[in-house]
């Protein structure tokens, strides 16, 4: 099926079947349609029959033949991606942020709300395009937000981001909490690497090829992260109020171990998602 479509609607039939016929999501046709044509959905399907803009051609049919053949993420190509009603820039350098990592956020602000601490310092530990902290930020503008990261690109995307927002938020860089020893943190949350190594072969090109393979991938079953996080917080003489991880499907079990293995006095809650499936860790001490 050739590119000689004259309106939108053919446009998308195009692109649709073009990805379909090559192993990708036709959903990604809607996507960079509502990017170039700056249309949202509902506006782009009434749009339908109305020409399709000569200047916009070549961009669009590259970016569907390049997502096609290369796998290159949409988000990459339009250069932002949605995350909790707010757009924020990625790239290779950052972890397209997933809808799974909301409801960590959710768990967090809600919680912050029900304890009413007084400007709580929360801290995202490996904070990436910094959405996390940032929505936290954004949502409760009383709290004492900082995030850290080992990456100088990510920390560079998670600035770039927290100004378009206007967020109250302070980077460090260094190795997940080391930039805060000595400090008394409230909150602590993280979405770290959490996949081992052998499970990259079964992973999606789009996300191996080009999600950061220091954000996805690290040893210990995928467990090192939280092993370093907890190891860290062990030696702070004040513990935080609450520990918060997003994790894999399957580590719900390993994670509480490694909590209850070197920290006392925390409820630990293995919480699922909107999927049913294990994806979220809430530590609360007990004795606030």
């Amino acid at each position: 099926m050739n590119n000689t479509f004259t309106t939108i609607e053919e446009a998308r039939r195009w692109a649709s079947v073009f990805l379909r016929e090559n192993g990708r999501e036709s959903r990604v046709a809607d996507l960079l349609l509502e990017h170039y044509l700056a249309l949202p959905f509902a506006k782009l399907l009434a749009s339908g029959p109305d020409p399709f803009p000569e200047e916009q051609r070549d961009r669009f049919v590259r970016s569907i033949e390049q997502h096609a053949e290369t796998g290159v993420p949409v988000q990459h190509i339009i250069g932002t991606a949605p995350f909790y009603g707010r757009e924020f820039h990625v790239n290779e350098n950052v972890l397209i942020p997933r809808p799974e990592t909301e409801e960590l956020v959710v768990g967090v602000v809600d919680m912050i709300r029900k304890w009413d601490l007084d400007n709580p310092k929360v801290v995202d530990v490996g904070t990436g395009s910094g959405v996390i902290a940032i929505t936290i930020a954004l949502e409760q503008p009383d709290v004492n937000m900082i995030a850290s990261d080992i990456s100088t690109e990510a920390l560079q995307v998670a600035k770039s981001n927290s100004h378009l927002h206007e967020a109250g938020v302070d980077f460090l860089q260094g190795n997940f909490l080391e930039p805060l020893q000595g400090q008394a943190v409230d909150i602590v949350v993280s979405n770290p690497p959490y996949i081992a190594y052998h499970e990259k072969e079964t992973m999606d090109d789009t996300v191996v090829d080009f999600d950061p393979e220091l954000a996805l991938f690290t040893d210990q079953e995928g467990l090192a992260a939280y092993q370093t996080i907890v190891e860290q917080i062990s030696g702070w003489e004040r513990k935080p109020y609450l520990i918060a991880f997003e994790i894999g499907y399957q580590q719900g079990e390993a994670v509480t171990n490694i909590i209850e293995g070197q920290l006392d006095g925390y409820d630990v809650e293995v919480r699922q998602d909107l999927n049913g499936k294990d994806r979220m860790i809430f530590a609360v001490l007990k004795e606030k």
